[in-house]
């Protein structure tokens, strides 16, 4: 009878016929009062959201003492009934550390049963292999999944608390514990809980090789090695790009991977992390082909869109997803982040409010609302709500950027030079970062840092085969640099280059005519100030330039001159150069589209009368 019945209840469960299977599971119950029939029934009420009662069967007598599994499955049902208090009064709050496995420790306690087993017996000398927990040692493999899994329950508490340092130490106790525990992995990876170097020495920390297959030594080892190689894919796409790429190219050529959601996804945000928009957007756009509602996918294809200025594909999406799908998160992003496009500011906020407050832990709904602070200069808010993000995701330099940025604008110097070193303490090779810091040295006087900082920026966006326009405004910075420097062949170089990208900007062409007097070329110099008044008729500092330009070239100063020019104090008063460089960093020209791993990018450029005189100007690249 018992194994009529439990046949019957499984047949029922796997035709998702639940009411059956809960008829059969009370009789099996009744009849056998096994621990495992009540666990059964237990999960099938889990599954059909009857979560009370699920506890209820979980109650009886003393599950919770004596089984792990039931312990994980009644805080379970907790969580789902908001009880967050109740679920961690079951769970404890203290996490076994004594259950973790020491590294490589598995794989050596295999390799010693191998020897004894060859010499006859099977005997393991514990001196010959290493320290491992006796603990641990006692406990079947069942029951340590589910320690690992309450200790990801754990986190996943402390984390509705705001307590994310005690959330990140249970999901990586969980990990270390077991380390086929995805969630917690996934938890620590997609809520940027540790810098991109903590990332990868947690992941050489993790013993795989506490995974077994079939007895099989062999089998274990590629089980093994391929379940890093997955897990790499996760990791921050910064710090080690070389060994992010060689691990997509093995699980695409060794395990018929390539068109997987998961690695194309992977992919996508390498390439969006490059600057390769076009590129990252194909690849999204694949997998939303296959799988229209891949709601991973959505937080970079929007980005994506926003971007390149695929404003009516955005507007399709968003109203489909809104549709569709109006409990996701990443519907509502992309109603935000389509607002934000056209530039309805007030109703992007709202939508993005609204993402944050059905998923608190959302990063890019997070960051898309401080945005539409920055966006309409209200730098305070923006600042306080970059600073939530900071508190939230901690592992990301993203927030400490935009929050050095923010106190660019504000000219306040010494707070963003502070903001930006954090950031770059977590982050080294973000071009758009050092272009910041680069801008930070250059309004403090600081030139030649100024310049190394803007060229490791460009060294890194080539080698990054970023879109060449996305840095065009970095290369201004640098040549601007150069300038003040006084290095005015590399400056007007640097000039020629940024013009060459069919470039039609009024202040670059001034600036190169200004360079051009200062070397003496006082002809050359007029050439390009009619260039640039071609462009901009009425650009006052052309104008001006131009005048004393051809005034000077008159009285014969420009044949045959050697030096720099003289006089340039002349064509603008003091005053005028005070009130051009208040107006700096206070205007906002130009927003440009995209996002930076989780959110959009804006630049400011700033217009020629900002440049004044081009003695104290700066072209700053920024991001969203």
């Amino acid at each position: 009878m018992e194994k009529f019945l439990r046949e019957w209840r499984s047949d029922a469960a796997k035709k998702n016929q639940y009411d059956t299977a809960i008829f059969v599971a009370d009789k099996l119950l009744a009849l056998t009062k096994d621990d495992n029939d009540a666990f059964w029934l237990a999960q099938v009420h889990f599954q059909t959201g009857n979560y009370s009662r699920a506890q209820s069967f979980l109650s009886r007598g003393d599950l919770l003492e004596r089984n792990p599994q039931c312990r994980y499955l009644h805080a379970h049902c907790s969580i789902r009934l908001g009880k967050i208090e109740e679920a961690l009064t079951t769970l404890g709050d203290k996490n076994p550390s004594h259950l973790i496995a020491a590294p490589g420790s598995a794989r050596q306690k295999l390799r010693h049963v191998d020897v004894n087993a060859r010499a006859g017996s099977r005997h393991i000398k514990r001196s010959e292999r290493l320290p491992t927990s006796e603990e641990r040692d006692k406990e079947d493999v069942t029951s340590l999944k589910f320690e690992a899994a309450m200790c990801y329950l754990r986190g996943v508490c402390f984390a509705r608390q705001n307590s994310f340092d005690r959330a990140k130490e249970c999901y990586k106790t969980a990990v270390q514990i077991d380390v086929q525990c995805f969630e917690a992995f996934d938890q620590l990876m997609a809520n940027k809980l540790m810098s991109p170097s903590e990332e990868w020495t947690f992941l050489e920390s993790l013993n795989f090789d506490m995974i077994q297959v079939d007895n099989n030594p062999s089998l274990s080892q590629e089980a093994a090695q391929f379940t890093k190689t997955l897990y790499t894919t996760r990791l921050s796409k910064y710090s080690r790009p070389r060994e992010f790429t060689e691990a997509t190219e093995t699980l695409a050529t060794h395990y018929n991977l390539a068109e997987n959601p998961d690695i194309l996804l992977a992919k996508a945000e390498l390439l969006f992390t490059n600057c390769q928009f076009r590129n990252a957007l194909n690849l999204t756009t694949y997998i939303l082909k296959n799988d229209k509602y891949n709601f991973a996918t959505i937080p970079i294809h929007v980005a994506c869109l926003h971007e390149l200025g695929e404003k009516n594909t955005l507007f399709l999406l968003a109203h489909d997803l809104a549709d569709t799908h109006p409990q996701e998160p990443s519907s509502w992003l992309a109603v935000g982040v389509y607002y934000l496009s056209i530039g309805r500011i007030a109703e992007a906020r709202r939508y993005f409010s609204k993402a944050s407050m059905m998923d608190p832990h959302f990063g890019p709904a997070w960051i898309g609302f401080a945005h539409t602070f920055a966006a309409e200069g209200e730098h305070d808010q923006a600042i306080s709500a970059y600073s939530t993000a900071a508190r939230l995701f901690q592992g990301t330099h993203l927030p400490q950027l935009f929050l050095g940025m923010q106190n660019l604008q504000l000219n306040n110097l010494p707070l963003a030079r502070e903001y930006l070193h954090t950031a770059y303490s977590l982050c080294k090779e973000d071009p758009l970062l050092l272009n910041e810091l680069g801008v930070v040295y250059y309004h403090e006087d600081s030139l030649e840092h100024a310049i190394n900082m803007f060229k490791h920026a460009l060294e890194y966006a080539e080698a990054n085969e970023a879109d060449q326009d996305s840095w065009i405004p970095t290369r201004t910075n640098l040549a601007h640099a150069l300038r003040r420097c006084g290095r005015l062949e590399e400056a007007l170089a640097t000039f020629d280059d940024v013009l060459r990208q069919g470039v039609k900007d009024v202040g670059v062409f001034t600036a190169k005519g200004l360079v051009l007097m200062e070397m003496g070329r006082g002809w050359d110099a007029v050439i390009v100030l009619h260039e640039a008044l071609a462009v901009a008729p009425q650009d006052p500092l052309a104008t001006d330039l131009l005048s004393k330009a051809l005034e000077d070239n008159q009285s014969g100063f420009g044949e045959g001159a050697v030096g720099r020019f003289k006089g340039l104090e002349e064509v603008i008063t003091e005053s005028q150069v005070e009130e051009l460089d208040q107006g700096i960093e206070e205007r906002l020209v130009e927003i440009e589209h995209g996002r930076r791993r989780r959110g959009g990018r804006r630049r400011r450029h700033v217009s020629p009368e900002e440049e004044s005189a081009l003695q104290d100007s700066m072209v700053v690249d920024s991001e969203l």
